[in-house]
């Protein structure tokens, strides 16, 4: 359950004004959690788990978008 935590505090952070270098670390870091909720919620089915997973990985694709930037549309 402290990884449930982490990840519950990880949600809540704050990631304006952030570097690039720490954006990079955010998100590993989000993606660490999110392999490790999965471990968890293949043997218990828990629903409150793969909510948790699905907001990390929508906050990990915003940072992923800042890091690499959106695509042209004129291409």
């Amino acid at each position: 359950m402290d990884l449930i935590n982490e990840a519950l505090a990880f949600e809540k952070a704050k990631l304006s004004r952030m570097s690039t270098s720490d954006r990079v670390v955010a998100s590993r870091e989000a993606k660490r959690l999110v392999l490790a909720l999965n471990e968890i919620y293949k043997r218990t089915k828990d629903a409150n788990i793969m909510d948790i997973m699905k907001r990390l990985t929508v906050k990990k694709k915003k940072i992923e978008v800042r890091l690499k930037g959106r695509p042209d549309p004129a291409f």
